[in-house]
């Protein structure tokens, strides 16, 4: 089935060109297209899209805000979405990230790393730009949570303690499989764990509660 994709940006030439990327993709549709962070909001809940990639800086709501309306801790049903920008700024990562965003990319990552980043949304995965991956948790980790990091409901075996840390350094499910040479869906199921022990939505906060407990240390 083809992952439907509802992308927000304030400029037309730029909404365009993201549409066309992915629609060029076999397994991705563009289901809509939204000028600014409102109308963004409306269409998604109205379309229920796989996945919502939405710029930041778009008028009247933005794009941090419009991903906590739909992916933030009071949302009883979230939304997978991705973040794009122009601008590599560290308050604007780490206001994605607490705000639900389930990747985080620069608008120069190229066609490729675009649509990856929709598949691992889709995926329940998470994908950061290299770029910035390692920089963006160390300012979580430098910044602090809001509040000490929740103690996981039941011990994290030594499995989950390594697969914690190859979430934390950016790697995905397939590239954690190869790593550990165990299977995908066994990866899925330590994941699926992790998130139900740490009370994490996504891959996202499993990161950063890694971070937070020093188990990744900013490099």
């Amino acid at each position: 089935m083809s992952i439907r994709v509802l992308v927000a940006d304030d400029q037309e030439i730029v909404r365009t060109g993201l549409a066309m990327i992915l629609d060029a993709q076999p397994d991705i549709t563009v289901v809509g297209a939204a000028e600014d962070g409102r109308q963004a909001v409306a269409l998604a809940r109205r379309l229920r899209p796989d996945v919502c990639l939405f710029d930041i800086r778009m008028p009247d709501v933005d794009g941090i805000e419009a991903t906590r309306l739909l992916a933030g801790p009071t949302v009883d049903d979230p939304l997978a979405v991705v973040v794009i920008t122009t601008f590599d700024l560290d308050e604007y990562v780490y206001a994605a990230l607490r705000a639900g965003a389930r990747g985080f990319l620069l608008k120069n990552a190229g066609a490729d790393m675009l649509s990856r980043a929709v598949r691992a949304a889709a995926a329940g995965d998470a994908l950061i730009a290299p770029s910035i991956t390692a920089r963006l948790l160390a300012t979580f980790a430098r910044n602090g949570p809001a509040a000490p990091p929740a103690q996981p409901v039941d011990p994290l075996t030594e499995r989950e303690e390594q697969i914690i840390v190859a979430v934390a350094s950016g790697r995905t499910n397939n590239e954690i499989a190869d790593g550990f040479h165990i299977t995908l869906s066994t990866v899925k199921s330590h994941v699926a764990s992790l998130m139900t022990k740490l009370g994490a939505r996504n891959r996202v906060e499993i990161a950063m509660w890694a971070y937070a407990t020093d188990r990744v240390r900013p490099r």
